[in-house]
């Protein structure tokens, strides 16, 4: 097995699992909030194929920071557009720090049983690509940068004078963020990684009591 696929292998169902949850968990929460938009379009499920975005996947195993299909969200359904539209973009971020709490969490009390076999080595380093990919598209996620999560949570808590000019750089903003995603693919050099990183470590070896892989 070439380097390659074996990362391959284990990054794949790891990248699959944390940006299902994470899309789910922006539909589930919208849809409790009174936005029928996300059901209708069948984004409240758990199957995979509902929410891949296919760059965004190729980018989490390449360079494990990605994205998947948005949720698509109708602020008319919502009785306060502005606190809802905040809870509903961090619900991602969080589902995604949820699972590699409880998975992190049980690799410390399980991994030495995992080690046994052959088969349970493999399943213990794909938890543990699960954890480390769930904290990193969390922290990516993050980024106050549209159409990122964290621009929606950042609009949520700014004063409505300084939200609304934040919403009018929106466009420069993400055309910003695009480019440093196509040089990093281009060149290896990755400034978004300076950011992401540094925490998401720190949380990986604090759940797992291990470095990151």
């Amino acid at each position: 097995m070439s380097p390659t696929f074996q990362e391959f292998i284990l990054w794949f169902p790891a990248v699959v699992v944390a940006l299902t949850v994470h899309e789910f968990a922006h539909a589930y929460v919208a849809d409790r909030l009174g936005d029928p938009t996300a059901r209708a379009l069948g984004r409240v499920t758990l199957n995979p194929l509902s929410h891949l975005d296919m760059m965004g996947t190729i980018l989490l195993v390449i360079m494990h920071f990605g994205w998947g299909r948005p949720v698509p969200v109708d602020t008319r359904y919502l009785a306060n557009p502005k606190r809802d539209m905040l809870v509903i973009a961090a619900a991602g971020p969080a589902i995604n720090v949820v699972t590699a709490l409880v998975v992190g969490l049980g690799l410390r009390l399980f991994g030495p049983l995992l080690l046994t076999s052959e088969t349970g080595v493999l399943f213990y380093l794909g938890l543990r690509a699960l954890v480390l990919l769930s904290l990193l598209l969390a922290f990516f996620n993050l980024l106050p940068v549209p159409p990122l999560d964290g621009s929606k949570v950042l609009v949520g808590v700014l004063p409505i004078p300084l939200a609304n000019s934040y919403a009018r750089h929106s466009s420069l903003l993400s055309w910003g963020l695009m480019g440093l995603i196509v040089v990093g693919a281009m060149t290896g050099w990755h400034p978004l990684s300076k950011l992401i990183y540094p925490p998401a470590r720190g949380l990986y070896v604090l759940l797992t009591g291990t470095d990151m892989p």
